[in-house]
């Protein structure tokens, strides 16, 4: 359902002040984007399978600005090999540029080089007359290299990291991809980015071993938890958030995307 104006004001994605959604396509029907208040969506990419057909993102494109995450080593994207799918974006639909994911690549695609499919990649889109969008995620300096909007993963050393890029004269436009949970009920947070957070090697690291990671967490593991997820997703009341977003843009962040873990509901 469409929201009304006054509506959209007051939903939590406003509050929240995100400048974009990330979905994920295998979560909820990609056209719900166009009834949530923001102008920035970004689809993630979960397997060939899994990517919405030509017609529903050309319809997704009319109505918001669409980036399209497209692993430069998979079949259909890759600018070295098959690169069929490339053709099947809609011209308003703008290329997030990444490594990929090995869980959504066989594997004959995990063992592709990504530097120079990156840098290819790159260069198409621009040739296109596009900006490309550059997933930095274990591929920070090939990013760089690569030019475009870098697009960073939320981490504790985000902030730092964006300093010292705008410190050394890099001009360029950065963008922020976190998980978004808009409450402040740690058991619903710690269901929500709990597992994902305790992923990374830090926090990994600091949990005892064999520990609960959602809202069963108990002791020294919640502490850890509750902490953790402040540094890799934007948590607390949408003010809360929003303030998180403000501090990043502070330091020299461009675009701050939320990808929503409780569901998308929870940003209307």
């Amino acid at each position: 359902m469409t929201l009304t104006a006054s509506e959209a004001a007051d939903s939590v994605a406003a509050r929240t002040e995100l400048d974009g959604i990330a979905l994920k396509p295998t979560e909820c029907d990609v056209s719900v984007a166009a009834d949530l208040p923001v102008d920035l969506v970004c689809l993630d990419y979960e397997g060939r399978e899994a990517l919405p057909g030509a017609d529903a993102l050309a319809a997704l494109a009319g109505s918001v600005d669409l980036r399209v995450t497209t692993p430069v080593r998979a079949d259909g994207f890759d600018p070295r090999g098959d690169d069929s799918l490339v053709a099947t974006l809609p011209d308003a639909a703008e290329r997030v540029l990444v490594a990929g994911h090995g869980a959504y690549l066989s594997d004959a695609e995990r063992k592709r080089a990504v530097a120079p499919r990156l840098g290819d990649a790159a260069t198409a889109v621009r040739e296109a007359g596009g900006t490309p969008w550059v997933g930095t995620e274990g591929v920070a300096r090939l990013a760089l290299a690569a030019g475009g909007v870098q697009y960073d993963l939320l981490s504790r050393s985000t902030e730092r990291d964006v300093r010292g890029l705008r410190a050394a004269g890099f001009d360029g436009d950065v963008a922020v991809y976190a998980p978004v949970v808009p409450t402040d009920d740690e058991d619903a947070v710690l269901d929500a980015v709990g597992a994902y957070t305790a992923r990374r090697k830090p926090v990994r690291d600091a949990l005892p071993e064999g520990a609960e990671t959602d809202s069963g967490a108990t002791g020294r593991a919640r502490e850890v938890l509750s902490a953790a997820v402040r540094d890799f997703a934007l948590v607390g009341d949408p003010e809360t958030v929003g303030e998180r977003v403000r501090g990043l843009k502070a330091v020299g962040v461009d675009h701050v995307v939320g990808y929503p873990a409780a569901g998308v509901d929870t940003l209307r």
